[in-house]
């Protein structure tokens, strides 16, 4: 059966085409909203949210959306998305250290899930927090100011 979005993202979803008039303004929401119900941005529900919109917006231009921002997670992730800044300010401030000490603590490598499906770690362009590197940002969270005691203690709370 083909992707549907549920009753209340249904709702939602109309709420976003009453708010923008110009449909190429609800490709980013929208594929916000089926990302948080679904947990990941795939072809099929690309292809659902174009037929959504209607014409003119195309699969191509919901590809092109989705593909080119990384906040869009193009493939099943773990429970808990670890993304961490893999730019010049965290870097600077010791995202280096943070990056190998999460994947050595989880057991895996960038771009991996653990096998019990509840980590993925990520490296990603720019979160937008410079001023409180190194951090990162797990699910919707950030995590600033980071240290590898409180990084310990982070992963540990989330079990």
């Amino acid at each position: 059966m083909p992707y549907q979005f549920s009753q209340e993202s249904e709702k939602r979803f109309g709420k976003l085409l009453e708010m923008f008039p110009d449909k190429r303004s609800v490709i980013l929401p929208g594929l916000y909203l089926l990302q948080k119900e679904k947990g990941y941005v795939d072809r099929e529900g690309m292809e659902y949210l174009a037929e959504k919109i209607g014409a003119p917006i195309s699969l191509a231009q919901v590809y092109g959306v989705a593909t080119f921002y990384t906040l869009y997670n193009k493939k099943p992730v773990g429970k808990f998305h670890i993304q961490i800044c893999g730019t010049s300010s965290c870097y600077i401030r010791g995202n280096d250290a943070i990056e190998k000490h999460i994947c050595s603590k989880l057991g895996v490598k960038l771009g991996q899930t653990t096998s019990d499906k509840k980590f993925t770690v990520e490296e990603v362009e720019c979160l937008g927090a410079c001023g409180y590197a190194p951090m990162v940002q797990i699910n919707e969270a950030y995590y600033e100011n980071l240290t590898l005691e409180k990084v310990d203690e982070l992963l540990q709370s989330l079990g």
